[in-house]
């Protein structure tokens, strides 16, 4: 059965996102945009690196704290680079935050504080991928980039009714942005594409009814839009298993270290662990412990990361010394919260020590 729809185009969109957008915080809101105020580069590259992989509930806290301890890109480019990592702790992907920092210091260095204003330059800068390049060009530089994630995606290949499965169906999503994108308010229908897709045309139960699109949308006109967009099958993640150990001593400080610079969680903050990574596993057993103590088996705990799950086999003990030839330090347990501890880390210490974040000394006597 053939359907017969609407051409797409951005004036609805843009007309629907002037009374419905959300109000964010580092977002210009329209009737602002209409009054000649523009979004701090600043601001729009931060808030896009901390959103990716991450929900905006979850981004709007951080982005106020780096914005109160770091204003400018020019104070985040002269923060220690420990306290960015410790900034970020919890928001996870943490080669983000490593990347995050070579980027500011770029922009603070190479381009007097100011940040590109192209896609092709704002490409050249530490860890700035296709998708930032163009959402920082197009919302703060008011380019006209087409700007695709996840929620772009989906909208994209309804409106469209592609059949092709992702990843392999990208790059046809990506034409179909660029034709739609218009040359005037290329930002705000950018968000409003991005909007479109958090609260009316959703992965599931989309409400159609209220779309701009939707007398345009070839999925909705066959009635079946969560049919898109088309996913290849999942592939199984593998399950590594690995050990973490948490020394507390009788001051009520709890032993960490830092990890290598590279790699996974690379200059995070971690209790002990064994040698796992995504691809292989690390020994389990007591005996892998990094000194001598009376270490006790404390249980497990799982994580998943992008491409594997982890299961740790948790260890505790109270001990005084660690002995020589070991590179950690003994942090207070009221200062954990200020620690680039990644969540795995901040499970297993939890698992260990169940009342170590309640910044009380309670937790002692339970790892006695």
């Amino acid at each position: 059965m053939t359907t017969t729809t609407a051409s797409p185009t951005a004036a609805p969109l843009l007309a629907w996102y002037d009374r419905h957008h959300r109000d964010l915080p580092w977002r210009i809101s329209p009737p602002m945009a209409a009054r000649g105020i523009r979004p701090d580069p600043y601001h729009i590259w931060l808030s896009e690196v901390m959103l990716q992989q991450t929900t905006v509930p979850a981004v709007k806290a951080y982005f106020a704290k780096f914005l109160a301890r770091w204003p400018t890109v020019g104070d985040l480019a002269a923060a220690p680079t420990d306290d960015v990592m410790a900034a970020w702790a919890g928001l996870g992907y943490y080669a983000r935050a490593r990347n995050l920092k070579k980027c500011a210091e770029a922009v603070a260095s190479e381009h007097g504080g100011r940040f590109p204003d192209t896609e092709e330059g704002l490409r050249a800068l530490p860890g700035i991928g296709d998708y930032t390049a163009a959402a920082v060009a197009a919302i703060a530089f008011n380019r006209q980039a087409a700007v695709m994630d996840g929620n772009v995606e989906r909208v994209i290949s309804r409106l469209y009714a592609i059949s092709a499965p992702l990843p392999a169906a990208k790059p046809l999503m990506k034409q179909k942005v660029a034709l739609l994108t218009p040359a005037d308010r290329p930002g705000d229908f950018a968000q409003a594409m991005m909007d479109l897709g958090a609260t009316i045309c959703t992965p599931k139960r989309p409400a159609c009814a209220l779309c701009p699109f939707n007398d345009a949308c070839e999925a909705l006109a066959a009635h079946d839009p969560e049919q898109f967009p088309v996913k290849a099958a999942k592939k199984e993640k593998p399950v590594r298993q690995g050990a973490a150990f948490v020394a507390v001593n009788r001051d009520g400080e709890i032993y960490l270290r830092r990890r290598v610079a590279s790699g996974l969680l690379g200059g995070m903050t971690e209790v002990p662990t064994t040698g796992w990574t995504a691809r292989i596993d690390g020994e389990t057993g007591m005996d892998a412990a990094p000194f001598p103590a009376d270490w006790q088996m404390a249980g497990t705990v799982t994580h998943v990361f992008t491409h594997f799950e982890l299961r740790l086999s948790i260890y505790r003990a109270r001990v005084t010394s660690t002995g020589d030839g070991n590179d950690g330090w003994w942090e207070p347990v009221t200062n954990l919260e200020a620690q680039a501890l990644p969540t795995v880390m901040k499970k297993a210490i939890a698992q260990a020590i169940p009342n170590a974040f309640a910044k009380t000394g309670a937790f002692i006597e339970a790892s006695a």
